[in-house]
């Protein structure tokens, strides 16, 4: 029998499930304080690359460049580009950001290894692709509907240090 791409990428959901990229974004990023970041360039099918250049760490999206304040900033937000994703949430606390974006690279590329694990039951390339197609597809919509959090990070206007009596 022979499944359809949705299907397929249903499978895969399953497969992956607490390492499902929307699911680590709802669950670990969202739930931090956030700042909200936006591509400007189309995303759609942009080839993307983490520069190192003399003023410092580049995201090159197709032929736009985002600079970023550091590397592990610029690897977080690489998976979200790779995806096609126009907005997201970035931690506002740098300390944490390495470490999610591990835990989003491993995800990205576990499931493209799903994909091309499970290429005995599909019997085309074009098949992998759409399957492929359709996991991503459904990854840019579930971020999408997540949202990217508030434009600036909520402070705390209190400075008091005391408590009253």
């Amino acid at each position: 029998m022979m499944l359809s791409a949705d299907d397929r990428a249903e499978e895969i959901m399953a497969l992956l499930a607490e390492c499902w990229l929307p699911r680590i974004y709802r669950d670990r990023i969202l739930q931090t304080r956030t700042r909200a970041y936006h591509f400007d360039a189309p995303l759609r099918s942009s080839h993307v690359e983490i520069q190192h250049t003399l003023l410092g760490v580049e995201l090159k999206v197709g032929r736009r460049r985002y600079l970023c304040p550091d590397l592990a900033t610029a690897r977080y937000l690489s998976v979200f580009a790779r995806a096609g994703c126009k907005d997201v949430a970035l931690p506002y606390d740098i300390s944490q950001v390495s470490c999610i974006a591990d835990e989003l690279e491993s995800a990205w590329q576990r499931m493209l290894l799903l994909v091309d694990s499970n290429a005995d039951k599909m019997t085309t390339s074009a098949s992998r692709a759409r399957t492929r197609g359709q996991l991503i597809a459904r990854l840019r919509a579930e971020i999408g509907e997540a949202g990217a959090g508030t434009e600036v990070p909520e402070f705390k206007q209190s400075t008091r240090q005391r408590r009253a009596v």
